[in-house]
């Protein structure tokens, strides 16, 4: 009887887990990658896509990495984990932008 009680708890828990990849960007570093990322999109498109290109970004980032990830991407030490960031590289993709008109 104590099994099904276990398990009657247990169970919805189990089902919460995939939600803790989605993780909070930690304090600054969101600030740190927008002030990276707009001034990069912003060469091959117009500054105010730059932004909605880089907050999509941001956003993709925050839902599928942990704070941890988050952490080692934004570190000097992500550049050593080509895996994570080609990851980043592949959630990001899905943020659409348009070159700038020439």
């Amino acid at each position: 009887m104590r099994m099904t009680h276990l398990l009657a708890f247990a169970a919805p828990l189990a089902l919460l887990l995939p939600l803790s990849a989605q993780a909070a960007w930690p304090k600054d570093l969101k600030a740190q990658y927008m002030a990276q990322c707009v001034p990069a999109a912003a060469q091959s498109i117009p500054e105010k896509d730059a932004k909605a290109h880089c907050a999509c970004g941001a956003d993709k980032i925050e839902k599928n990495f942990t704070t941890a990830q988050i952490k080692e991407l934004m570190s000097p030490q992500g550049a050593k984990n080509p895996q994570l960031q080609q990851d980043a590289l592949n959630a990001i993709a899905q943020c659409k932008a348009s070159p700038k008109p020439q």
